[in-house]
C-alpha cells in the first residue's frame, strides 16, 4: 500500500501545486492552457496547506486520506498509514503492526512518484488538451485531460476538473499504465496553515512501542 500513498499524495500536490503549469511551457490547446494557468494564480501564493480528500478506486468505495505540505515537507495520512517527511528523512508509519520504516528521502529516485519532482515532471511530461464543461448542480465545471509523454511514466493521463467559477480544483482521475483507476475528490481545503517544522518529522514518543526499522 506504500507506493499507492505516496502516489495519492503526489497528485494532491499536482493539483494545489503555485506552479502546476507556466505559459512557455505550454503543450496544449488555448482553452485548456488558460484554464491551467488561471488555476496556477489562484495557488501560487499558498506556501502550505491542508487538504482533505477522497479517493475511490473503480469499482471500490470511497476512502479519506488527509495531508500537509510545506514546501517539499508532508505529512500524510492515509490507507492506514502515515507518512512524515521533513524534507531529509521519510518515515512511514504502519498503524496495524506499529512499525516505521525509515528512508533517506531521495528527491532523485521517485521518478513521476516524487513530490518534490512532479512540479517538472508536469511541466515536461504531459500535453493537454480541453474536454468539456459540465454542470453539476448549480456549479459548472472545465475538465481538461493531461495525457504523458513520459515513455517511463506510471501515469497514462489525469482527468482534472476545475471549477468554473472561481479556477479551483474540484476532482481528478488518474488512468494508470497498469489498468487501474482512481479519482480523487477535494473535501476541504485550508490553505496558508501554520504548522511548525517539527510537525513533519517522526517522533517515536509519540508511538509507545513501535518497532522501528532502519532501512538507510
Amino acid at each position: 500500500m506504500k507506493r499507492i500513498t505516496i502516489f495519492s499524495f503526489v497528485l494532491a500536490v499536482a493539483a494545489f501545486s503555485s506552479v502546476f503549469m507556466t505559459t512557455a511551457q505550454a503543450q496544449g490547446d488555448k482553452k485548456s492552457t488558460a484554464i491551467l494557468e488561471a488555476m496556477s494564480n489562484k495557488y501560487q501564493k499558498i506556501k502550505s496547506f491542508k487538504a482533505v480528500f477522497t479517493y475511490t478506486p473503480e469499482g471500490g468505495k470511497p476512502l479519506k486520506g488527509d495531508a500537509t505540505v510545506k514546501g517539499t515537507k508532508f505529512r500524510l495520512k492515509m490507507a492506514g498509514q502515515e507518512i512524515f517527511n521533513d524534507g531529509k528523512l521519510m518515515a512511514t508509519y504502519i498503524k496495524e503492526t506499529n512499525e516505521v520504516n525509515l528512508q533517506d528521502f531521495d528527491p532523485s529516485a521517485g521518478g513521476d512518484l516524487d513530490p518534490t519532482r512532479i512540479y517538472s515532471a508536469y511541466k515536461k511530461g504531459f500535453k493537454y488538451a480541453f474536454l468539456q464543461e459540465k454542470k453539476e448542480g448549480a456549479q459548472t465545471f472545465e475538465v481538461v485531460e493531461l495525457t504523458s509523454t513520459g515513455k517511463n511514466s506510471q501515469v497514462d493521463k489525469v482527468q482534472i476538473q476545475v471549477n468554473k467559477a472561481d479556477k479551483s480544483i474540484s476532482s481528478w482521475k488518474i488512468f494508470q499504465k497498469n489498468g487501474q483507476k482512481v479519482t480523487y475528490k477535494v473535501e476541504q481545503f485550508q490553505p496558508d496553515v501554520n504548522v511548525p517544522d517539527t510537525f513533519f518529522t517522526f517522533n517515536s514518543k509519540q508511538f509507545p512501542g513501535v518497532e522501528v526499522v532502519d532501512l538507510r
